[in-house]
């Protein structure tokens, strides 16, 4: 006998998902119908109205293939409200954004208010006052499952929810997708931390750190609206491959005006168009250097030789060298930045001018001190004491004049060190120099000794443990009045200058008093594959906690000799793309032309990281530098040893190692004609 649809409760909730999606297209005709030419001023209210409302009609976009809501929640007691015998509880569906009928009532519940956190929180143990948590499945757009947990039934043991796991091994095609549905109580309290304080995530690979750090980007947006409106927010990432791969996440969650950057794009002050050597590369980017800077800049401040006399109608006023160099030494000692102290020289030396006018009986106004600031012996005295200074200039000669750096690196930098730092053929000009990325950084903190840089309200840095301290300090400069989410983990640390500890980078950063919390669960990497990565950690990361794997399915995985070279690597391939979802190719940078060369006379396509996939095309061919913060349903490995000899030093082999070895979702296979690395036996 078949059950009658109002008795099914999968038919039910497909009907509320029908009335949820009915009323959200009502939300948005709402938008698309306002009429705002009777309520503008001018025409530039009018733009910044139309652009808000544009904003807020593609918040509202109803996304076919993304679940309008993922999960419910039914309360013992309406929630804030007393719970006296006899309360009558209330029925939430949580979802990626509000959504509600005519009459105000909401169909569905943004995932980030107070009344959604016992989806995420609640337990056997603490069971919030939910009585019923239900998970929904889905098939596309289209709700296919549900599954309950009654929280308050003794005799309902706990268990995995089958549903929160597959949505975790879902395969993926395209850029990286939000966890909204699957976020666990340990990332849940990071997320949803306070927008006063700084997080620092440790989390191996698979534990969601980065999806923790933008969903915690999304949960600010809404907890903290209008003040991040004025203050602005920031995602920082360590290349565009990954940036691009990202840019998805938010705009699901209904979030379009979180700006995007590397750190690269922060300090374009300048062009780049060189390189360093590792060891150099080391030197600029230590923090040493901004002290370096501070006093190459402040050489510039002379003190005066004379006084200055200003001449006002028939009257000469005088202020003499000393009270010019007592001006000058106050300035000095209050340590704000040169431009601004370099403004406040000539309102002091007016000042000093119009206390003599007072004292012989006039009565001057400010202005008459701005005009006396402007008088042309001020102005000049001003230029011989404390004259401007360019930031790319100042670089150009502590790098091109071993005299100048030498005299303000001393007991600082090594002879050495300096010499390190030299160029060997000094440039002319800014525009003609061979500018470095740590270059560019030490241009970004010597023009912030000049003028300060905007603060953000909040800013969330991926991958951070690759930064070099300089590096991290024009990231700070970015947050000083503002917050940061800081994510990374020391074992993938692949430059000659990764971070060593956590304490060191936050106090770089300006964050010291920071909280770091750990992710050791394992959500993305199979149990195998973690396993078998996690050899390398007494090598490159030694007291790190390795990553545990939650996943019920142990994945492929699969080590192959390759004597047939690169014939071997593409019949791997060809047998993975044989399964759903993507596939990742990854190799030393060195052997990708080959490898590519390979792929395309077998007649396979594939794109290169940060290019979209399609369901046609699904390879993706990784230089083992850009794999960082990617990831694939199925990698294919090709030859770890290259991977480790393409690096300057073992150490930092083996950690990009460790990195290409943890990018597969559901399986990896590992092929090689030379032998592996010692340290995987």
């Amino acid at each position: 006998m078949s059950t009658p649809v109002h008795d099914d409760p999968l038919s039910r909730e497909r009907s509320h998902l029908a009335a949820s999606r009915s009323a959200l297209r009502a939300m948005r005709e709402d938008v698309e119908s306002l009429d705002i030419t009777d309520v503008t001023a001018n025409w530039v209210n009018a733009a910044v109205l139309e652009s808000q409302i544009e904003q807020r009609i593609k918040a509202l976009a109803d996304l076919s293939e993304t679940p309008l809501f993922f999960g419910r929640l039914d309360y013992l007691h309406a929630p804030g409200a007393e719970q006296a015998e006899g309360g009558e509880g209330e029925r939430f569906y949580v979802g990626r954004r509000h959504v509600h009928d005519a009459d105000g009532d909401p169909m569905v519940i943004d995932w980030r208010a107070p009344v959604s956190q016992p989806f995420y929180r609640a337990s056997k143990k603490d069971p919030q006052d939910v009585s019923l948590r239900r998970r929904f499945g889905y098939t596309g757009g289209d709700l296919t499952a549900y599954e309950d947990e009654h929280l308050l039934d003794p005799a309902e043991a706990a268990t995995t929810s089958r549903l929160l796991q597959q949505e975790i091994e879902r395969p993926r095609v395209g850029p990286m997708r939000d966890i909204v549905a699957t976020i666990q109580p340990e990332q849940d309290e990071i997320v949803r931390a306070g927008l006063a304080g700084s997080v620092c995530v440790q989390g191996g690979p698979g534990t969601g750190k980065t999806a923790v750090g933008l969903h915690r980007v999304a949960y600010l947006l809404y907890a903290h609206r209008e003040r991040l409106a004025r203050t602005g927010t920031l995602v920082i990432g360590p290349n565009r491959s990954f940036l691009h791969y990202i840019e998805q996440v938010l705009p699901a969650l209904g979030e379009l005006t979180v700006r995007q950057a590397t750190v690269d794009d922060l300090v374009a002050h300048v062009e780049v168009r060189g390189a360093d050597e590792a060891t150099t590369a080391v030197i600029k980017g230590d923090a040493r250097m901004a002290e370096v800077l501070r006093r190459a800049l402040y050489s510039h401040v002379t003190p005066p030789t004379e006084g200055v006399v200003v001449v006002r109608g028939s009257r000469r006023w005088r202020v003499p060298v000393y009270e010019v160099e007592e001006i000058v030494r106050e300035l000095l000692a209050r340590d704000i930045r040169y431009g601004a102290a370099r403004e406040a020289l000539p309102q002091r030396i007016a000042h000093a001018v119009l206390v003599q006018m007072e004292r012989a009986g006039e009565a001057p106004d400010d202005r008459v001190q701005n005009a006396v600031a402007r008088n042309t012996a001020v102005k000049a005295l001003v230029k011989s004491v404390w004259p401007q200074v360019d930031p790319a200039k100042l670089v150009l000669r502590l790098l091109a004049d071993a005299d100048f750096l030498a005299e303000h690196a001393e007991g600082i930098l090594t002879e050495e060190e300096q010499k390190a730092v030299l160029w060997v053929k000094p440039a002319r000009s800014v525009k003609s120099a061979r500018w470095s990325p740590a270059d560019a950084v030490l241009i970004d903190e010597a023009t912030d000794l000049i003028e300060r840089t905007h603060s953000l309200g909040h800013v969330v840095l991926d991958e951070a443990q690759d930064l070099s301290p300089m590096q991290y300090r024009a990231v700070g400069r970015r947050c000083t009045t503002g917050s940061a989410t800081v994510l990374g983990d020391l074992a993938q640390g692949t430059t000659p200058w990764a971070t060593r500890s956590w304490a060191e980078a936050l106090g770089h950063l300006g964050k010291g008093e920071a909280v770091v919390e750990e992710l050791t669960a394992g959500f993305r990497v199979p149990t195998d594959v973690i396993a078998y990565a996690s050899r390398l950690l007494p090598h490159i990361a030694p007291g790190l906690t390795p990553v545990a794997s939650i996943r019920e399915n142990p994945g492929f995985f699969d080590i192959r000799t390759a004597p047939d070279g690169t014939a071997d690597v593409v019949a791997a391939c060809r047998e993975l793309l044989e399964r759903e979802g993507s596939v990742g190719l990854i190799a030393a940078d060195a052997r990708v032309p080959e490898l590519a060369a390979a792929l395309a006379a077998a007649g396979i396509g594939h794109v290169g990281p940060g290019e979209e996939t399609t369901h046609a095309t699904r390879l993706t061919l990784v230089p083992a530098s850009l794999a960082k913060g990617l990831e694939y349903d199925y990698v294919v490995l090709d030859e770890p040893q290259a991977v480790v000899d393409g690096e300057p030093d073992e150490r930092t082999g083996l950690r990009r190692l460790y990195v290409t070895l943890t990018r597969a979702v559901s399986g990896l296979v590992v092929t090689h004609a030379t032998e592996l690395p010692p340290q995987l036996a």
